[in-house]
Parts: structure tokens; sequence; C-alpha cells
């Protein structure tokens, strides 16, 4: 039965027409005589947009999660890895990926387009690597990566000028590879600019998802995938930037005027990690009973530059810097300084970290309960999960687990996902409606 008025986002067609223009440049790029490179998303792609402006990436979780959404085509690029050799208990993004070079496919249409050079970060034990096979598969594409871990597995920011420096001095170091490697010059205004938009993009989907603590919730979980992604797309792009501003003011008018994501919402949940993308469907099916999911700490903190408040318990947004960068050397330190408190980073120091923000987020959002998703796809964010349930119980939270696989959709097994949402979502006293 409705409770709360709805009505479909207007920026939603914007944010399908942003995704779609992004994969078709960097599809042809060589066409428009631009070069394009690959990274991960969490990588900090500022730095190549000093290369000038006809310089396109793919980032490879998303599409990973793209080729992942398209079960048939997933399933060959799975069968090819597997085939070559690749272990079917890797990280099912990293095969989905690899997959799709050795059928040379691009799940966009046309053959897979080969990047000019990789540049990556290595935080997960997967990063490096996958971009070492990479440059192997495509026949010794020249890579660069940034090691992470001296600077980000620390805590909640708490880092050291010496741990920024050893992040920066790499950035440094990567502007002379890309000018070497490319034969560009390297134009420091451009490098600022795509700074200012980095930060400008992820603290402002920060606090789009702040606004999701309103009753009712102005977005629901599987509306903000589509959102999010953006940021792990492009965040230095201004195009990205200038986006979830607009969006912030269309979610925050939804708050002003109590337009729900949900109508018949009655209870609130979040969630982890990623989800089984190719049965998005479950949070479809979880709003028959008047549930939403308003988030989750993959969805704001993959992107969302967020700052965990120890003596409030509290996880709010990390405001703007107080100006743009203008050296070379400042914006690299300003870079490592904004990223090295990316929450999702926590996940790789101590299940506890994890739990802390979940609770917070728990208190914040008015949540009722937590879905686990035991993500056999994803080693990096689905480490120390168990210890997360422990210890969110213990603090008095609904927790419910399921298992399945981000991207690989041979171990999901919806019947029985379905079944314990339905027991979890019971014990609310709620009923389905049909």
């Amino acid at each position: 039965m409705a409770k709360y008025k709805t009505e479909p986002l207007k920026l939603w067609n914007k944010a399908k027409e942003i995704r779609q223009q992004y994969y078709k440049n960097y599809a042809t790029a060589h066409e428009k005589g631009g070069i394009r490179w690959a990274g991960g998303a969490w990588t900090f792609d500022a730095v190549p947009a000093g290369l000038g402006e006809d310089v396109y990436s793919l980032t490879s979780e998303p599409y990973g999660a793209s080729v992942a959404w398209n079960k048939n085509f997933a399933l060959e690029c799975q069968e090819a890895a597997e085939a070559f050799g690749f272990a079917r208990d890797l990280c099912s993004y990293m095969r989905n990926y690899w997959g799709s070079i050795l059928i040379d496919k691009y799940v966009f249409g046309g053959p897979f387009p080969k990047p000019d050079f990789l540049w990556q970060d290595h935080i997960c034990c997967s990063h490096a690597k996958w971009y070492q096979n990479i440059s192997y598969l495509e026949g010794g594409i020249p890579m660069y990566c940034v090691d992470m871990g001296a600077g980000a597995y620390k805590p909640f920011a708490e880092v050291t000028e010496s741990q920024i420096d050893y992040i920066a001095n790499q950035l440094l170091d990567g502007i002379e590879w890309l000018e070497k490697v490319t034969g560009r010059k390297f134009n420091d205004e451009l490098f600022f600019e795509a700074c200012w938009n980095d930060f400008r993009s992820t603290s402002r989907w920060a606090q789009i998802c702040e606004l999701n603590r309103a009753v009712p919730a102005p977005l629901e979980e599987k509306t903000m995938y589509s959102l999010y992604v953006l940021a792990t797309l492009q965040k230095s792009w201004k195009v990205v930037a200038d986006f979830y501003d607009e969006l912030y003011e269309e979610v925050k008018d939804r708050v002003d005027r109590g337009i729900a994501a949900v109508e018949n919402e009655r209870v609130r949940v979040i969630t982890d990690t990623q989800p089984p993308w190719a049965f998005l469907k479950i949070f479809r099916y979880m709003e028959k009973y008047g549930c939403v999911s308003v988030g989750s700490i993959y969805t704001y903190g993959l992107e969302g530059m967020f700052v965990y408040d120890k003596e409030k318990h509290e996880f709010n947004h990390r405001p703007l810097p107080p100006k743009k960068p203008e050296t070379r050397e400042e914006a690299c330190r300003m870079l490592a300084d904004w990223h090295m408190c990316k929450p999702e980073y926590q996940h790789f120091v101590h299940p506890e970290y994890k739990t802390l923000m979940m609770d917070a987020i728990c208190k914040q959002w008015n949540v009722d309960g937590v879905m686990l998703h035991y993500n056999r796809g994803c080693e990096g964010l689905s480490v120390g999960i168990a210890e997360v349930r422990l210890g969110l119980l213990k603090r008095g939270r609904k927790v419910m687990t399921f298992e399945g696989n981000m991207g690989d959709e041979r171990e999901f097994d919806e019947a029985r996902t379905v079944q314990r949402i339905d027991a979890f979502l019971e014990t609310f006293g709620i009923r389905k409606s049909e």
C-alpha cells in the first residue's frame, strides 16, 4: 500500500548518456587522433588528464561489472579466461576483463579497443597483477603502477607527512614516465583542473549519499549503482563533477518535498559490497515488503570521500580542500592526502574498521538491518566479512548473509537467496505484497 509520493529521477537519462559517451569516447579515441589508457576505478585518473584534452580511459572494475550484467557475454569471457589457464577463484571482474581481451570483443560492440598505456595503483592483491597480464595479453603495453601500501593502509586518514610523500613522489615520477611513453608534454593547468574535479566529484557524491538519511529515502541502492558508477569511470572529468552538482540539487529537492524512492517504505537496510550484478532484481523483490536498501559502504565509500569521527561515532563527507593546487608538487600531495582516507581502503586494515563504519551508517541513516554478501568474486572487499557480521551483531544490529559472486552468475543461487531474504524481512513483522 502506497505511503509516500514517488516520481522518476529527472537526471536518470543524463546519467545513462554520460556513461554511454564515456565508453564510446574510449573506443573511438584513435579515430579522433587521441590516446587511450586503461587502469582501475581507484587509480589517480587526474594525472593522465595532464597529457591533453583528447586522452580517454577505460576503468576495469566498472567494465567487469558491465560484462557481468550481460550473462551470456560474461560466460563467454569467463570460459575463455579459464581455458587460457586463469583460476576460477580469482577476482571475477578481472576474469571478465581478461576474457573480453581473449575473445577480442568489447561488451559495448566491436573488437576490444587496445589501450596505449596502463596507469594503475595497487591496493587489492589483484590490482598490479591484473594489469601485468593485460600488458602480456596485448603484446607488451607500457605499464606504471603506484604502490599504495605504505600510505593507504592506515585507518581513517591517520597518515604522516612521509606517507603522503611516498605516494606523491610516485605520482611525480609517473608524470615523467607518461611524458616518456606518450611523447607528449605534460600540461600542469589541465592537471590542476582535473584534481579539483576529482575533489568535487568525490566530496559531492558523499553529500548526495548523506541525503539518504531522510525518511523516506529519496534514492534506493539499485538506482544508486547507476549514479555512483560515473565517479568510478572518471572522477576527474568535469562532466561528472558538474553532473553530481546537478544531482545533489535534485535529490535535495526530493527530500524537501518528501519524494520517496520506494513508495511503501517500511524497513530500511544497507548492504556492504558489490552485488551480484546479473541479479539486481532482488532489490525490486525486497520492495514488495516495503524494504528499501538505502545504500552501502560500497556505494557510499568506493568513490565518495568520507571521514569517520571516532569521538562522535559518525561517518560524514569530507569537505573540499580550501583551494585548488597551484604547483605540480602540491597537486600530487593533495591527491595523495585526499585518497588515503577513502573508506573502502579500510577493508584492508582490519575488519573492525569496516564494522565501525557500517555501524555508524546504521545509526545515521536510520537503518533497521544489514545484508552482507559473502562475495566469492572479490577477495579484497570480502576479507574479514565473517568478523564484520559478529561485530555488528554484538552492537545489536540485525544481520543476514547470502553467498554469491559479483561477476560470475554461476555462483549465485537466486532461489536460496530469495528464501533468506524472506526469512530475514519477516523478522521485522512485515509481509510481502504481490
